[in-house]
């Protein structure tokens, strides 16, 4: 905005500043929806440093459009488990997705945050700075005991190297990097950020059985709303919609 007016945004009247906004909402070369956002994010906050009146310059509120978070299949958790190479690529997927956990979670994790005794993992500091324990269950804890016995990690329960070539928590881009090699080699075609592997995880859950409350506990959600969504994404039995068209025709025996 300040190369556009060749002047500093604050000292924009306001019918420069709509004008500028509404050139951003039509103009197709502009990066994305979110270029928009951020400058009028940009906008406000430089407005509330420098003191300006807000009622001097109108700006417009943001609508988020309301999408249903991606989720893979059962049979497609499997093969993507599958697909992974390298044990600790296996295990790093199947613990974001059999305990939910964010991506940032699985890479804060110590190995003493995993209680094989007890079928126990502890995250610590998750969002919102709030602890929470999650269940392994049996075959999180077999895959663990082989894991850390061949690979046996120092500190980080998944460790890296820095470009110093010293010990460090693994990357972020190392955990995408893993999951997408094992999604192109498991031919799914949906693209699957760490994110889908815990929108999974919850949908499956609840299509299981476990009911919202349990669930907003294990994803470490404060507000009850944020867990409702997958409401809308699980098959439940009670929610679950059919063809018309099912009804009207007997089935072919296959």
């Amino acid at each position: 905005m300040a190369l556009h007016f060749k002047c500093c945004p604050t000292e924009l009247d306001e019918e420069q500043v709509l004008d500028y906004l509404q050139q951003l909402k039509t103009n197709s070369r502009t990066p994305s929806s979110s270029y928009f956002k951020h400058t009028v994010y940009g906008l406000r906050l430089a407005y509330k440093i420098l003191s300006v009146p807000s009622k001097q310059v109108f700006l417009p509120k943001m609508k988020f459009p309301k999408q249903l978070p991606v989720v893979l299949s059962q049979g497609e958790v499997k093969r993507l488990l599958k697909a992974a190479t390298l044990l600790k690529h296996c295990m790093l997927i199947a613990l974001i997705y059999g305990c939910g956990l964010r991506r940032f979670e699985l890479l804060n994790l110590l190995v003493s945050d995993v209680d094989l005794e007890r079928g126990m993992l502890h995250i610590r500091e998750g969002k919102g700075r709030k602890d929470r324990y999650v269940p392994l269950g049996w075959v999180l804890i077999r895959g663990l005991r082989q894991y850390l016995q061949y690979e046996k990690p120092y500190r980080w329960l998944f460790n890296g190297r820095g470009d110093n070539g010293q010990l460090q928590a693994f990357s972020a881009t190392g955990v995408q990097w893993a999951i997408r090699e094992a999604t192109k080699k498991a031919g799914i075609q949906k693209r699957v950020p760490s994110h889908v592997l815990r929108h999974s995880y919850a949908t499956h859950l609840l299509e299981m059985g476990l009911d919202i409350m349990t669930l907003k506990d294990l994803l470490g959600h404060v507000d009850i709303k944020t867990t409702m969504v997958y409401l809308h994404v699980a098959q439940l039995d009670k929610f679950r919609g059919f063809s018309p068209l099912d009804k009207m025709y007997k089935k072919p025996k296959s």
